[in-house]
């Protein structure tokens, strides 16, 4: 099973990650993309989103069904940024690239067996400081919602959101994984 887990900034992606690898020592766990680029500037901009899609896109295209594979953000969280940015009309915004952007998510998207998203709420008991950008936050999480309603990007992938606190959110991922289709 080829599983994405999608949120934005501070909903808990790296705690559920972690929780399941240690559940489900087979799977292979591909990090957030962010560490694996090397980031120049400290703003969001979309230079650096784009980067970062580019990253989360390759990888997922080369997997295989029946792999094993939980990836901490997906191609949608970084066109869900890039909107965000247009949104708030935010300097280093390129309204260009949507396009672009949702024609590769779409391709890398067809990897994907199970699409997690963890929805900002008031019950999942995360605080983020304010140097973590919140209205960017919360027009990333508004963003994802929406992108995930749209079945071009999405394509096959089973879509479920998962709330509350990190056990019930492990509880809640171990179930969509069991009622998902076999994908071998």
């Amino acid at each position: 099973m080829r599983i994405v887990v999608s949120g934005t900034h501070g909903s808990g992606k790296s705690t559920l990650i972690g929780d399941f690898a240690a559940a489900r020592r087979t799977f292979e766990v591909l990090p957030d993309p962010f560490e694996l680029i090397d980031a120049v500037g400290e703003e969001p901009e979309a230079g650096l989103f784009l980067a970062q899609l580019h990253v989360a896109a390759d990888r997922l295209r080369r997997l295989s069904p029946g792999e094993q594979v939980i990836a901490e953000r997906g191609p949608l969280d970084f066109v869900a940024y890039l909107d965000a940015l247009d949104d708030l009309r935010r300097p280093g915004r390129a309204p260009g690239l949507r396009s672009h952007a949702s024609t590769i998510a779409a391709s890398a998207m067809a990897n994907v067996d199970l699409l997690v998203l963890l929805p900002l709420t008031t019950t999942s008991g995360i605080d983020v400081p304010d140097d973590e950008d919140p209205e960017l936050r919360e027009a990333m999480n508004a963003a994802l919602l929406d992108l995930a309603d749209e079945a071009d990007l999405v394509g096959d992938a089973t879509v479920v959101e998962i709330i509350g606190d990190p056990a019930s959110r492990l509880a809640q991922l171990e179930a969509a994984i069991d009622a998902a289709p076999d994908t071998r």
